[in-house]
């Protein structure tokens, strides 16, 4: 049956608006998503890796386990650094800041945000120091500032040029080459050093050195910025065992009755204080802390979450 005319009027307006809607639908259907730029930094963010750390083994196996392709994937500008497995801070700290100079230079951003986790992060500590015309900000993972119970513990029972001593040296050393070739870098190797540099004593002629950053009290945060207006961050864990399943979390859980404070199985709560300290007791283990080993952490802890959460704080702050 044919409208009335009185209803063709009415007809005539819904088609338009059901055209109208159709076409708005497609193209809105049609449009590209969104980039996602929540890690979106101004500056390059700089993983540098702890003691007996790599980058990525035969390019394959990274130390910060997913984290570089999870802050790639929001935007962000990712570099990971490759230093000395076993050395002196002072050591570490140049080599990393030949690559650093190098990033620079390539990204022509001028700066970089540095994060390092244990020994890394008193690496990222020198550089900023040494150069902090290149640094937009310093964080720190895991890291031992007012050094590692173990690191005195072995000390203390290694005699200077003892048998037992010279034993762990080329076992370490030969590891940290092992870890270096296999990384497809060489670098040279100094356990000892390195275990000297870990200790209470080391870290402490260490802060005098460079004190930006330390608190003065014994468990309370350092100067949020440096001289030159430098963002300095730590976080760190309090779990020593979060999964069954991760094999590293047994010999984690028997490494932190050395400790009397809470620990992460290898750095105390309070010596890994260094500026703004945004949480020291989170539910992971050292290793957790880079979400190795293969991600099996804690349950309801994602150390992804905690990288992407802190890149988009930089990225709110202009960094």
């Amino acid at each position: 049956m044919d409208p009335s005319p009185e209803q063709e009027p009415l007809l005539m307006r819904n088609a338009v608006r059901t055209l109208v809607l159709a076409v708005a639908a497609l193209g809105l259907w049609s449009q590209p998503a969104l980039a996602n730029t929540q890690t979106q930094t101004r500056y390059p963010i700089v993983l540098a890796h702890g003691m007996a750390g790599f980058d990525s083994l035969f390019g394959v196996y990274d130390y910060f386990y997913g984290i570089g392709s999870d802050l790639r994937s929001g935007g962000a500008t990712v570099y990971v650094t490759s230093v000395p497995q076993f050395n002196t801070t002072e050591q570490r700290g140049e080599a990393l800041l030949a690559q650093v100079k190098d990033i620079v230079a390539r990204s022509g951003k001028g700066k970089v945000n540095l994060i390092g986790h244990s020994h890394g992060g008193l690496d990222v500590r020198y550089v900023a120091a040494v150069r902090p015309d290149l640094v937009a900000s310093v964080t720190t993972v895991g890291s031992p500032h007012k050094g590692a119970d173990l690191a005195d513990y072995l000390r203390a029972n290694l005699r200077g040029g003892s048998f037992t001593e010279s034993v762990l040296a080329y076992f370490a050393n030969n590891l940290g080459t092992v870890l270096g070739l296999l990384s497809g870098k060489t670098n040279p190797q100094d356990a000892i050093g390195a275990l000297a540099a870990l200790s209470k004593s080391g870290t402490a002629a260490f802060n005098q050195k460079y004190p930006a950053g330390i608190p003065s009290s014994s468990c309370g945060q350092g100067a949020a910025t440096g001289t030159q207006g430098q963002r300095y961050y730590s976080w760190s864990g309090t779990d020593p065992f979060t999964n069954m399943l991760d094999v590293s979390d047994y010999p984690m859980k028997l490494s932190s009755f050395f400790y009397s404070e809470a620990n992460d199985g290898l750095v105390g709560k309070c010596s890994s204080h260094f500026g703004t300290v945004l949480r020291d007791n989170y539910d992971m283990n050292h290793l957790d802390e880079v979400n190795q080993v293969l991600g099996l952490t804690a349950f309801f802890t994602n150390p992804k979450t905690v990288f992407r959460n802190h890149a988009n704080r930089l990225k709110g702050l202009g960094l």
